[in-house]
């Protein structure tokens, strides 16, 4: 079995936990107390307080068109790992009771965002996510270089300011922030949600490799390398990418060259605009 096949097959029960603890957040200690998460679960919640309908299937069906979108918008894999996700996530809210564990407010909303952050940071550190906000997110750092967590916190601020338009309930409102805070740090503890990388590729595949990777708007740049030892001449390229896209560049190089040598680092910053120039 090769490494691709044992990572995939320990990548299915992880996300499958994160997903459980998600919807074990969500259903025991959010929803009883009508508290709401970040991103499209805490549309789905106010929608389902608001009309009575069902959470679990609202929270599917919102995310379908951002899953999409993510689709044509964003790597396939980290898309695949969130549809699987966000399927697991809604059947497990199904099945997953609604009770209130905590009778506390305060409680639900700390313990709620606890367990909810430690899943959607499994999700997210092993090429996937919850689905909603992230993916959004996502997109948009492709475009503009701005810190994914500012855009989820300001998304995030539009949704507790719909809730107080509607239900004109503040208590709900700074609980609800609460949780979404707890949440957040949380994931920060698990996965770094805004993280540059810079990727050192050698390998002998050059123009392959380029026909691939110049689809995505990150800029590269080839660098002549010669071997120490052999002194064979190689091609080493460099690029930048957000941890959100490593996933998917890894797969990408593997691929098309299995015998390439990766060097990630992480970036402490960039000056300028690390994306292909536009025609």
């Amino acid at each position: 079995m090769n490494p691709h096949s044992i990572r995939y097959l320990f990548t299915i029960p992880v996300m499958t936990f994160g997903a459980l603890l998600v919807a074990v957040g969500f259903n025991l200690f959010l929803i009883p107390h009508q508290l709401l998460s970040g991103g499209i679960s805490g549309i789905s919640m106010m929608i389902g307080y608001i009309t009575g309908g069902n959470i679990g299937w609202l929270y599917l069906v919102l995310n379908i068109p951002v899953l999409i979108w993510g689709w044509f918008a964003v790597g396939h894999r980290f898309i695949y790992w969130s549809i699987y996700s966000v399927l697991v996530s809604t059947l497990f809210l199904q099945l997953v009771p609604v009770v209130k564990i905590a009778d506390d407010i305060v409680l639900g909303s700390v313990f709620g965002g606890i367990i909810i952050g430690f899943g959607s940071g499994l999700l997210l550190r092993y090429g996937g996510s919850s689905g909603g906000f992230d993916i959004v997110a996502s997109i948009v750092t492709r475009k503009r270089d701005l810190p994914v967590g500012m855009i989820i916190f300001i998304l995030n601020g539009a949704v507790i300011a719909a809730l107080v338009m509607f239900t004109k309930n503040w208590n709900s409102a700074l609980y609800s922030l609460l949780s979404i805070f707890t949440t957040g740090k949380v994931v920060d503890l698990i996965h770094v949600r805004h993280i540059k990388l810079t990727a050192f590729i050698i390998t002998t595949k050059t123009e392959e490799l380029l026909a691939k990777l110049l689809t995505h708007p990150r800029g590269i740049t080839i660098v002549k390398t010669r071997g120490a030892f052999s002194s064979a001449e190689r091609d080493m390229l460099m690029t930048v990418r957000t941890k959100y896209e490593l996933a998917e560049l890894s797969k990408t190089i593997t691929t098309i060259d299995p015998h390439a040598f990766i060097n990630i680092v992480e970036t402490v910053g960039v000056i300028g605009d690390f994306s292909k120039p536009k025609d």
